[in-house]
This record gives structure tokens, C-alpha cells and sequence, in this order.
């Protein structure tokens, strides 16, 4: 099996290693990507193709992982690279984005179209990552390695398991997160901590395993919760409560800690570290962070 990957970041680095373990040769288009993006391509020794066109010709399945606000952009690339050969790879969109972003993607590329939904953290044995599938073809994506889960025949229905099950994980690791930066500004961090820690123990524990990452991937949840703002304001509900956590996270990546990213991020700093430097953070003006 031959599969395009669009692009190597955290998680795209993940799901190529998985398939390469499990058989797969995975290559990757490198024109106009990051200096960060070609290191984890040379980490992982992926083949790299010299152009998208070479990219969509050698490729039997192009993976699209990349940060939401670009995945129409990406399927633009796609598709223009696929008019320009003819090959017709089936393109899967694994984008944390809106059902009717998905669609527009669809409606896009110019081939077959897969919607995928990611659930968990980047794949790092079985059992850890659910690839949610939908759309005609979802019945016959085989990625080797990978828990991949049909759920039905429409372009749309995965995006919007994902939308869903994304508004509780990161819209709590939002609240959670400025309510421990502002009891911090206001001196009553650890006696909430102490509270937390009785009342509400599951949580204080979420709390202390997804905070003191999430700065590092801040600058992708951005995006990831404006497209749940959308889902939710097309189906006339209120788009503000993920637009708030879009904007915590735009705070966080803006600080030195969100300069940070998940391979280059200080692993020492814990869940106290990581609230102290964003409440530092908060009391600076915006423009000097």
C-alpha cells in the first residue's frame, strides 16, 4: 500500500510510523512546509516525493492531517495536482474541521473522499486512536495498524462525531485552564487545588495530564475550535462558548510557553509550572509576550 501524507506534524508523524510499521510505504510532499516540518520527515525517514503531483501519482490513499484552517486550502493543492495528472488516489480527510468544511473538501478535491475523525492522541500502539470513518468509501479504507471505525455513508457524519467529542475534551481543557490562571491571579490557587483535589479528584487528575501539554499544540486548537463554533451556530445553537476557547488558546500560544512544541516542549514542567507561566503571561501586556 502506497499512502500520501499531508503533513508530518505530531499526529500525521504518528500515523506514518504506525503504517510503516504495519507494511505500508508512506512518502510526503515537502514543497513549501516548515523547517520544523522537515525535520520530523527526516526523523522518520519518510520518502519524500518532489512535488504534489508526484505525491497524488504514487499514492493509492492521500492522508490530509494539518491544522483545520488549512484543509480546504490543502484539497485546493490536491486537486489541482490531481486535474494536472489524473491519478485518482481516494483522498482522506483527517481534519479536526465542521461537517460542512469536510463537504466543501469534497466537493473540492476530485476524487474519492473519505471523512475521518481522529480520536485520541497520536497513535502509539493499538487500542490508543479511533479513525472514525464515513462517506461511501469509509467501508473500504484499510490503513494498516490503525483502529479504523465506519460509521456510516455520509461525507460529514465522522467530522461531526469528532466536533462533538472535541468540544468536551478541549473546551474543558480551555475552562479548566483560565479558571487555574485566574484563581492564580486572585491568590486562592491552593486552596482550589485542595478542593479539587477532594471534591472534584477525576478532574484535577485531567486537568494535570492535559494542561501542561497543551500550550505546545495551542496554535492547532485555534482553529479546531472555530470550526466547533460553527458546527454548533449551523445547527442555531451559540457559537460563543467555543469561540471563548479559541481564544484562550490563541492566549496560550502566544505566550513562551506556547512557543514551545510537543517534541521540543520542557517535560519537567508540571500542571503548577505550566498555570504560574501563563499567569505571568496574562499580567503582560499582549504585544510583549
Amino acid at each position: 500500500m502506497n499512502v500520501g501524507l499531508l503533513s508530518p506534524g505530531e499526529m500525521g508523524s504518528a500515523v506514518a510510523s504506525t503504517l510503516r510499521e504495519y507494511g505500508a510505504t508512506v512518502r510526503t510532499c515537502l514543497e513549501g512546509r516548515s523547517a520544523r516540518t522537515r525535520d520530523l520527515a527526516a526523523r522518520d525517514r519518510l520518502e519524500v516525493s518532489p512535488t504534489l503531483a508526484d505525491l497524488v501519482l504514487a499514492s493509492d490513499f492521500i492522508l490530509s492531517i494539518v491544522p483545520p484552517a488549512s484543509a480546504l486550502e490543502v484539497a485546493r493543492g490536491v486537486a489541482a495536482a490531481l486535474r494536472a495528472t489524473g491519478a485518482r488516489p481516494i483522498y482522506v480527510d483527517c481534519n479536526a474541521v465542521a461537517p460542512s468544511t469536510v463537504r466543501a473538501v469534497a466537493a473540492t478535491v476530485g476524487c474519492e473522499v473519505v471523512d475521518v475523525g481522529i480520536i485520541g492522541s497520536p497513535p502509539r500502539g493499538q487500542g490508543t486512536t479511533r479513525f472514525y470513518a464515513s462517506g461511501p468509501q469509509a467501508e473500504h479504507l484499510d490503513l494498516p495498524g490503525l483502529d479504523v471505525r465506519p460509521i456510516g455513508q455520509e461525507i460529514g457524519t465522522a467530522s461531526a462525531l469528532k466536533m462533538c467529542y472535541a468540544a468536551l475534551t478541549k473546551g474543558f481543557t480551555a475552562l479548566a485552564t483560565e479558571l487555574l490562571v485566574a484563581a492564580q491571579l486572585l491568590g486562592v490557587n491552593d486552596e482550589l487545588a485542595k478542593e479539587l483535589a477532594d471534591s472534584q479528584a477525576q478532574h484535577h487528575a485531567t486537568m494535570a495530564r492535559q494542561i501542561p501539554r497543551m500550550p505546545s499544540v495551542a496554535h492547532r486548537w485555534i482553529g479546531e475550535m472555530e470550526e466547533i463554533a460553527k458546527t454548533f451556530a449551523e445547527l442555531g445553537l451559540t457559537p460563543r462558548i467555543l469561540e471563548g476557547a479559541a481564544d484562550l488558546y490563541r492566549f496560550a500560544a502566544s505566550t513562551a510557553v506556547g512557543a514551545e512544541r510537543p517534541e521540543t516542549r520542557d517535560m519537567r514542567r508540571g500542571l503548577d509550572e505550566t498555570i504560574e507561566a501563563l499567569a505571568r503571561a496574562a499580567e503582560e501586556p499582549a504585544g510583549t509576550r
